[in-house]
């Protein structure tokens, strides 16, 4: 795929909203379970890309052009090596719009890493 095609993303519905990982107190995670929660934990454990997720997330419309959120102290190739790491922990995903590209937190992976973290399950 070139840098210049622009890919339509799925819009999931609240009903479409499935958790990756059953509850930490249903059990012993799997360990396909445990790598794929790991992945996304361990890519937000960067302080860097913490804040990058969250100025994503809080971000009006819940998308953020590159443009808007790359003051986070580090030069803009950092900021796109970090972008890269949270969109292939599967956190992220990115559409090209023009020369920017926007961000929106991936459709259920808040929802599932609080699930997963839930104790009262």
């Amino acid at each position: 795929m070139s840098k210049s095609e622009v890919v339509e993303l799925p819009v999931l519905q609240d009903g479409d909203v499935v958790p990756c990982c059953p509850p930490i107190t249903a059990g012993e995670l799997s360990p396909a379970d445990a790598e794929k929660m790991a992945a996304m934990f361990k890519a937000l454990s960067d302080p860097v890309r913490l804040r990058l997720f969250s100025k994503i997330t809080s971000h009006p419309g819940g998308e953020a052009c590159v443009c808007d959120i790359a003051d986070v102290g580090v030069s803009q190739p950092t900021v796109s090596h970090h972008l890269k790491k949270l969109r292939e922990a599967g956190l992220l995903t990115s559409e090209r719009r023009g020369t920017w590209v926007y961000y929106q937190v991936a459709p259920s992976v808040v929802a599932a890493m609080a699930a997963m973290l839930d104790l009262r399950g």
